[in-house]
């Protein structure tokens, strides 16, 4: 087992067979500012250049030994197709500073809702979802041998979220649902080709990010009406696995997650990962949970290694950041947390 190559032992974890250690891996947002200046690749020229970010999105492995890369960066790329403004600085990740339609929670009527028909050609060629693909490409010839690609995507309801405004999104969720239902579904196909297309590039997993689906955000007696039942767009591709991530705490919708039939679900350390194993560890693999401003930001190379032993005596299939990276986490940490996991594999 020792001498699987990370993408024999990222598949065979996602297969969940049995190895002498899980994976080690970044399946969400994965640069930093010290990546960045190891490379001399910045942002913004990170999200809009194919080669700058994959050189960036393979940082993860080549410096610190993850056992995958992953591109893009952000969860604004396909907002920013239906119309958001993002703003994209060197400090930052992209924000989102503009929201071009306005929604009356009330009535559920939405200006612009036309815009909402998007054909999924006219998607696939425009904003950064060129840039995306061709990153894609680029990792699958550098790295796709040895190392599993990961490509992400914000999900259809999130995306909606963003377009509408959170709050919006919210009160909608409880005065129209079937509205937000009707919404999601119109921008869906785009979702479903563009998922496809990434696949086709090179892809080996995809990461689909439904950050407003946790019971934080919405009840969770929603989650299959607004979030699970559009989730065909990510399952049905045709050649990567599929991978489901919500932020927050996702405990009450645990097992909701796993009856969508993605491969894997990625979680947030706000669900303790042994409960996590216990109610839905043999359906689906369970990826994460190391906290991402606790301990990988804040925390000590000594409590990131608690952390990830916590993780692997739970019985998580990979062990992986629980959400994207906060720019600044340390060198030391993400180093610690590899050599954590590793060190199983040794005593093994």
């Amino acid at each position: 087992m020792s001498k699987l190559s990370p993408k024999e032992r990222v598949f065979a974890a996602m297969e969940k067979e049995t190895l002498d250690r899980p994976p080690v891996s970044i399946f969400t947002q994965s640069s930093t500012i010290t990546q960045m200046e190891t490379l001399g690749i910045f942002y913004p020229e990170a999200h809009t250049n194919a080669e700058k970010m994959a050189k960036l999105a393979s940082a993860q492995a080549d410096l610190f030994g993850f056992e995958s890369v992953r591109t893009p960066f952000c969860v604004s790329v396909e907002a920013e197709n239906f119309g958001c403004k993002v703003e994209l600085s060197a400090d930052n990740s992209p924000l989102i500073r503009e929201v071009p339609y306005q929604f009356d929670p009330f009535s559920g009527e939405l200006v612009g809702e036309e815009r909402l028909n998007l054909d999924p050609d006219t998607f696939l060629v425009s904003g950064r979802v060129p840039t995306v693909l061709r990153s894609v490409e680029l990792l699958a010839k550098t790295h796709g041998e040895q190392y599993p690609v990961i490509a992400g995507v914000s999900g259809p309801f999130t995306t909606l979220g963003q377009m509408i405004g959170i709050e919006q999104l919210m009160m909608a969720s409880v005065l129209c649902p079937q509205r937000l239902e009707e919404l999601v579904k119109l921008i869906t196909p785009s979702f479903k080709a563009y998922i496809q297309s990434l696949a086709d590039a090179g892809a080996d997993i995809i990461t689909m990010a439904e950050g407003l689906g946790s019971s934080n955000m919405i009840e969770p007696s929603l989650f299959p009406q607004l979030i699970g039942q559009h989730l065909d767009c990510l399952t049905s591709v045709k050649g990567a696995y599929s991978v489901l991530h919500t932020c927050g705490d996702a405990r009450l919708i645990l097992e909701m997650m796993a009856d969508t039939g993605v491969d894997g679900i990625s979680l947030e350390n706000a669900v303790d990962p042994h409960i996590a194993v216990e109610v839905v560890g043999k359906r689906t693999v369970l990826i994460g949970n190391i906290g991402t401003v606790g301990p990988l930001m804040l925390g000590t190379p000594v409590s990131v290694t608690l952390a990830a032993q916590n993780c692997l005596e739970a019985g998580f299939d990979i062990i992986a950041p629980g959400c994207g990276l906060p720019l600044s986490t340390p060198n030391e940490n993400l180093e610690a947390l590899v050599a954590a996991v590793k060190k199983q594999g040794d005593a093994n």
